[in-house]
């Protein structure tokens, strides 16, 4: 069968993407089966900068926080902090300490210097986002930075009693960040304050800041500028969401984990078209957040169902939101060995080379009635490529053996 694929496989990069496509997506989303490994981030760093080069891309958004990310931003676009600073306190979920994404801002930081002084115009530079929220495996964050920002931003250019409520009201209402991010929280509903009194109160109250937030457009954009609108529009939808999740986090209801799930997907998605209704964006995160079918997983022996952030910008988008699904071969690292023939991985693995863009509808109608069988993992942290969601997805990258990545001089020379 290998053989039968040649004029459905092609070297991966941005001009075979394209080709794809029946037309240039806004969203050029990139899914990985797996967190943490340097050389999935090699492809996506390769695949944007050709994007950036080649076909004008100017943002890229990671499955990273949110609201940490700006520092990231700040970093790439004017040189704020410094690399180091901005590679620990700037990503969540660890994903600071990986070359690769040090690569990815230590390059994007180059490339908005230019060759001058002077740099290129803030037109043409890149832009790095987060599309996760605050949020982590143990829990999430307090929403006070949210809030308190977003009340920030509004106090000084409207009348005191135009505003829902003072800055001291919310900080009675929020006390300590430690109640919020409890991590006992996260298996155990009765320890969340998602649903005392005081959160009712909050959302509310974040509810009535941002309908002054979009009521008041036109004057707070006089008043300030629009980079600083849509920073204070990033600040009112993290409030919300993480009150929505927090809430979630104390349902004792058996359908818990799968709100929790949902949600943190609607807070993704609603990030993913915000920065879409900008303009054209490559956003990279797990395969189930930003595939079209609907996402699920087993957790703690249940089976949970959501649609993930790219289903619901797909919904939306239409033709405009594309989905490369990444499809891997060996982690030999992780106990993950050579596929068995009949599976969709095993199909691929018998392509001589390392790296192939597949062209997956196609390879859909290629293989009706005779579908390979889904892979089952060794270990729970690679999930494989469905086959059955091929017809759903634009295209899949495969990566024949994943390499556990050894420190090189730049490594080095970075710690």
């Amino acid at each position: 069968m290998a053989d039968d694929l040649s004029d459905l496989v092609h070297a991966v990069s941005a001009s075979a993407v394209l080709r794809l496509l029946s037309r240039a997506p806004r969203v050029l989303a990139l899914g990985e089966p797996t967190h943490g490994e340097d050389s999935l981030l090699g492809v996506r760093n390769e695949l944007f900068r050709e994007l950036v080069e080649e076909e004008g891309y100017r943002t890229i958004a990671v499955e990273s926080d949110c609201l940490k990310a700006l520092l990231v931003d700040d970093f790439v676009r004017s040189g704020t902090g410094t690399l180091d600073d901005v590679m620990a306190r700037g990503f969540s979920h660890g994903w600071g300490s990986q070359a690769g994404n040090r690569e990815l801002v230590s390059w994007m930081r180059e490339h908005n210097a230019g060759a001058d002084s002077a740099g290129r115009p803030a037109s043409e530079r890149l832009r790095f986002a987060g599309l996760d929220g605050p949020l982590e495996i143990t829990g999430a964050a307090s929403p006070r930075e949210a809030l308190t920002a977003l009340h920030a931003f509004l106090a000084p250019h409207l009348d005191a009693d135009a505003l829902p409520c003072t800055h001291d009201t919310l900080d009675r209402l929020l006390g300590a960040d430690a109640r919020w991010t409890d991590p006992a929280a996260m298996t155990d509903p009765g320890a969340s304050v998602g649903r005392t009194a005081d959160a009712v109160q909050l959302r509310l109250l974040a509810d009535d800041l941002v309908t002054l937030l979009d009521a008041e457009t036109p004057h707070l954009i006089a008043a300030t500028s629009p980079e600083a609108w849509e920073r204070a529009r990033l600040y009112a939808r993290t409030a919300t969401g993480l009150l929505t999740y927090h809430r979630a986090m104390a349902d004792p209801s058996p359908g818990r984990m799968a709100q929790l799930v949902a949600v943190r997907d609607q807070i993704m998605g609603r990030e993913l078209l915000t920065l879409a209704a900008r303009e054209p964006i490559l956003v990279h995160a797990h395969n189930s957040h930003l595939q079209r079918a609907k996402s699920s997983m087993r957790m703690g022996g249940a089976p949970l169902e959501w649609w993930g952030a790219g289903a619901l910008a797909n919904a939306q988008l239409g033709p405009e939101y594309a989905f490369l699904a990444t499809a891997l071969g060996t982690i030999q690292h992780r106990g993950v060995d050579v596929p068995p023939p009949d599976t969709f991985e095993g199909l691929l693995y018998a392509l001589p080379d390392d790296r192939r863009l597949v062209d997956a509808r196609r390879l859909a109608v290629a293989l009706e009635g005779s579908p390979p069988v889904q892979r089952v993992s060794p270990w729970f942290g690679y999930a494989p490529f469905d086959p059955g969601h091929l017809a759903d997805s634009d295209g899949v990258v495969f990566v024949k053996d994943l390499q556990m990545r050894q420190p090189g001089i730049r490594d080095v020379l970075a710690r």
